[in-house]
């Protein structure tokens, strides 16, 4: 990480056709004609902008910490410095450039974002053993304010710790998987992505790590910090960073990252993200990830009294009497907003009616970009004849070490997590016969809430004589918000044999990873037939 800590460019120059600076409500504007010279440098000791007039002495300068340039066509961009001293967002300064040439633009925007990436430890604030940046970041720039600020003062209090530490199966088998990977972790660099109370890091040093940067961004750093100081054998293998991963800069890079980044439907949240950014960042080319890869499970389901329930909760808008109004204008958009929740809880798997299909997701080659955007093309065959209510999803994860690989899932009919599994349900049910195609897709839309937007699609084709000559027999599609969910979480319920009819236990299809999905794609021959995850990922 020599260049991100510090090491200077040569300066770089550019020749510009001109440079109009933009008027201020205490200014007005200018503009010259004149050939102008752009220079990257870091004279000053932090990156900068310097833009010189042939006929003006003084340089326009550009601070590119706080800087950020726009495109405004082919050959002119707008450079605008964001200003500082006053609690509301300023702007102090702004230029429009214009360009010779369309590859000159692209150049200059490129030597920008890059001046721009490699010296942002330029004017940073020190933390013991690391680094915090005052530039915008890029979580910043993705996620709004108000989210992050209910996000990080969530997981700043100690009884939601509490509610993750006391979840056996997942602390179980963190705990499990770095200490029957010893190897990986013995003399080893270490990072903690989102830290929270540091269990992860203090795992990290009993495995003999020579050393654990714990990033957290949240209060919670200082309790990690006490927490952590409480247990001297490993404390001083341990360093507490407060501040986000996207932002912090480290004295050293790392053999292995460590993170506990799975949200709702795996993806929620949005800390995969993060932890593939920390990827880019911070490991080793061949250094490990701790998850390795993740997978969503989906498979449709058939629960009348669920969608009963959810149903009958918009019964209360068919008032024509309610203190002497009329309500019922308002039941068909009451009736579609709770559809739109998905249902998190703990469900029978014998409610499947087709074998899961799993999608993958590898941590150790994604670009977070991918993530912003996830399509599934979704294909099953039913297994029964039923109503099916919707799609029902839950993941696993997988610890890669090099010893033993180890699976964390929170499959239905497995020990129950604090994640639950998660059901869209259908408005309008479809129906299919045993061994009749069941097509669709589940489109899952980031958004600056820290969710997903979620689209799905069911449908139903012809089955039997002629089926060939058929297209689609019925279809049902919802859209659903991740960030506003139903929890439901209780215990599997035991449904009588009668609600439609008994349901065997539906095996997951035969889906292995494919060698360009894993390296190592041997290993996923553990997948237990349920689940797609090992027995062995339960706690021992």
């Amino acid at each position: 990480m020599e260049d991100s800590l510090g090491q200077k460019h040569k300066p770089q120059e550019f020749t510009l056709v001109s440079i109009s600076e933009l008027a201020s409500s205490s200014s007005s504007s200018s503009s010259s004609s004149s050939p102008v010279v752009a220079r990257f440098c870091s004279d000053s000791g932090a990156a900068e902008l310097r833009l010189r007039q042939e006929t003006d002495s003084d340089d326009l300068a550009f601070d590119l910490r706080t800087s950020q340039i726009f495109r405004l066509g082919p050959v002119q961009s707008v450079c605008i410095s964001e200003g500082d001293g006053s609690e509301e967002k300023s702007h102090s300064r702004g230029v429009t450039i214009q360009f010779r040439n369309e590859e000159e633009s692209s150049a200059f925007h490129s030597a920008f974002d890059q001046r721009k990436k490699d010296n942002i430890v330029q004017g940073t604030t020190p933390l013991p053993n690391g680094e915090i940046s005052f530039l915008k970041s890029k979580f910043d720039d993705k996620i709004e304010s108000s989210s992050a600020k209910m996000y990080f003062h969530y997981y700043g209090q100690l009884l939601h710790q509490q509610n993750m530490l006391q979840d056996y199966v997942r602390t179980g088998t963190y705990y499990a998987a770095v200490m029957e990977n010893r190897a990986d972790f013995t003399g080893r660099v270490v990072v903690d992505v989102g830290a929270g109370s540091g269990i992860l890091s203090l795992f990290a040093a009993q495995a003999g790590a020579k050393h654990v940067y714990a990033v957290e961004a949240s209060e919670m750093a200082e309790y990690a910090r006490v927490l952590i100081a409480g247990n001297p054998a490993l404390s001083q293998r341990i360093t507490v960073i407060k501040g986000k991963v996207e932002d912090v800069e480290l004295p050293e890079k790392a053999d292995i990252l460590i993170s506990e980044p799975m949200g709702t439907l795996l993806v929620n949240e949005r800390m995969l993200e993060s932890y593939v950014i920390a990827r880019d960042r911070f490991l080793h080319q061949n250094g490990k990830m701790f998850p390795t890869i993740g997978r969503i499970h989906m498979a449709p389901f058939s629960d009348e009294y669920l969608f009963v329930e959810v149903a009958n909760k918009a019964l209360f808008w068919q008032q024509q009497n309610y203190y002497g109004v009329d309500l019922t204008a308002l039941h068909g958009s009451a009736f579609q907003g709770y559809f739109s929740q998905p249902v998190v809880d703990a469900f029978d798997p014998r409610l499947l009616v087709a074998a899961s299909m799993s999608h993958v997701l590898d941590f150790t080659n994604v670009k977070e970009e991918e993530l912003y955007d996830i399509d599934i093309p979704l294909k099953f065959v039913a297994s029964v004849g039923a109503r099916i209510h919707g799609l029902a999803c839950w993941f696993d994860v997988l610890f890669n070490g090099s010893t033993v690989q180890r699976w964390l899932t929170t499959a239905p009919g497995a020990p129950t997590t604090h994640w639950y599994q998660l059901r869209c349900v259908l408005s309008q049910p479809i129906y299919v016969m045993a061994g009749q195609e069941i097509t669709g897709r589940l489109h899952m839309v980031a958004h600056s809430a820290q969710s997903y937007t979620l689209y799905l699609t069911l449908s139903a084709k012809m089955w039997g004589p002629g089926a060939e000559q058929g297209g689609i027999l019925q279809s049902s599609s919802c859209k659903l918000d991740l960030k506003e969910p139903y929890y439901r979480m209780s215990q599997p319920q035991v449904y009588p044999v009668a609600q439609d009819q008994q349901h065997q236990l539906i095996p997951s299809q035969d889906v292995p990873i494919q060698p360009q999905d894993l390296e190592d794609a041997d290993l996923m021959l553990q997948a237990s037939p349920n689940s797609g995850a090992p027995l062995n990922s339960l706690i021992d």
